[in-house]
C-alpha cells in the first residue's frame, strides 16, 4: 500500500533530535526521500543511517547547516531539488542559540523554540540579545520559506505517481506566541516559559508571516501551515522539574495531565505534510494538551500513558 508521502521529498531542519528527528522517521516511513539537516553533523548523519536501515526503500540523505545563514538553507533546499529531483515538504523546525563558544545547536525539541541565555522580558533584555535572537530564529524561518517556495514552483507534475507542482511548508511556532506566563522558567529551553521577551514575540511573528505567505502563495498550490507545540517532556525540562511542586505548577495548567512528546508534534508535521491537509493553509495547529483551552483543568491522574517515541 502507498505511503501517504510516496514518492515525495521532504526537507527537515533541526533533524538530528527531537521533533525533527521523529517527523524525519514518519515522512520516510510514509514514502518519502528525506533530506536531514542541523548543524551537528554527526548527530543528523546519525539519524539518518538509523531511518535508512527503517526505511531502505527511501532515500535518506544528512546535511549540515546553520539556520541562522541564509546562504546555508539555500545550500540545502538546492541540495534536495539535486538528490530528490524536487521538494514537496518543507518542515522549518530548527533555530539557533548562543554559547560562550559560538552559535549553535537547534530547536532540537522545539515545543517554544531555543532562546538565549539572556533573554528576559521586555524591560530587561538588551538590544543586541532582540537583535540576534531575531536574526536567527525569525529569519531562519522566512529563508526556509523563501527557498522552499522557489523550489516547489518548479516541482514537476507527474500524475501517474500523485505528484504535482507546488508543495506544503510547515513552520514551528509555539503556543507561547497565543497565551501569556508569569511563572518563570529556565533561560534557556524550548519550553514554558515567561523569560521569552524576545522568543514569545518572534513566534507571534511566525505565525503572522505563516498566514500572509499561505495567502500570497495559496494558487500556485502551496500551502503554508504551522503547528504550535504545548510543553514538551525533554530531559532539560524534567532536570529542572526537579520537584513535585515545580511538576504540579506546570501540570495544573494541562487538561491531559501530562506533558507532550515530540512524536507527537511530528505526528501532526505528517499531517500537514499530506493531502490529508490539502485543503487547510495559513492554520496554525496547537498541538498543546489543551492548555490554550483551558481555565479551569480536570483532578486526577491521565488514564492513557503518552505514546512511544519512533526513534
Amino acid at each position: 500500500m502507498p505511503g501517504r508521502l510516496q514518492n515525495k521529498a521532504a526537507l527537515v531542519t533541526g533533524a538530528g533530535s527531537g521533533i525533527g528527528l521523529e517527523s524525519s522517521v514518519l515522512f520516510a516511513q510514509e514514502g518519502a526521500n528525506v533530506l536531514l539537516v542541523d548543524i551537528n553533523l554527526q548527530a543528523v548523519e546519525k539519524a539518518a543511517a538509523a531511518i535508512a536501515q527503517k526505511s531502505p526503500n527511501v532515500k535518506v540523505v544528512a546535511a549540515k547547516a546553520d539556520v541562522g545563514k541564509e546562504e546555508d538553507i539555500k545550500a540545502v533546499v538546492d541540495r534536495a531539488v539535486k538528490e530528490f529531483g524536487r521538494l514537496d515538504v518543507m518542515f522549518n523546525n530548527a533555530g539557533t542559540y548562543h554559547t560562550t563558544s559560538c552559535f549553535t545547536a537547534r530547536r532540537a525539541h522545539a515545543a517554544s523554540g531555543i532562546m538565549h541565555p539572556e533573554d528576559d522580558n521586555a524591560l530587561n533584555t538588551e538590544e543586541r540579545i532582540w537583535d540576534l535572537t531575531m536574526q536567527i530564529n525569525l529569519k531562519g524561518v522566512w529563508w526556509g520559506c523563501k527557498y522552499a517556495i522557489l523550489a516547489m514552483r518548479q516541482n514537476p507534475t507527474d500524475e501517474a505517481k500523485g505528484l504535482h507542482t507546488g508543495g506544503s511548508i510547515i513552520n514551528t511556532a509555539s503556543f507561547v506566541a497565543s497565551m501569556g506566563a508569569a511563572t518563570p522558567q529556565l533561560a534557556c529551553m524550548p519550553l514554558y516559559s515567561s523569560r521569552i521577551g524576545c522568543l514569545t514575540r518572534l513566534q507571534g511573528a511566525v505565525l503572522a508571516m505563516t498566514r500572509e505567505l499561505a495567502m500570497v502563495h495559496a494558487r500556485e498550490g502551496i500551502r503554508v501551515n504551522s503547528v504550535s507545540p504545548g510543553p514538551l517532556k525533554t530531559p532539560l525540562l524534567m532536570d529542572f522539574l526537579n520537584t513535585p511542586e515545580k511538576r504540579d505548577r506546570r501540570l495544573v495548567h494541562l487538561p491531559m495531565g501530562r506533558f507532550g512528546e515530540a512524536v507527537e508534534i511530528a505526528k501532526a508535521a505528517l499531517f500537514l505534510g499530506t493531502d490529508e491537509s490539502s485543503y487547510m493553509t495559513g492554520t496554525d495547529l496547537k498541538v498543546d494538551g489543551g492548555i490554550s483551552s483551558a481555565y479551569v483543568t480536570p483532578l486526577g491522574e491521565p488514564i492513557l500513558p503518552p505514546p512511544t517515541s519512533l526513534v
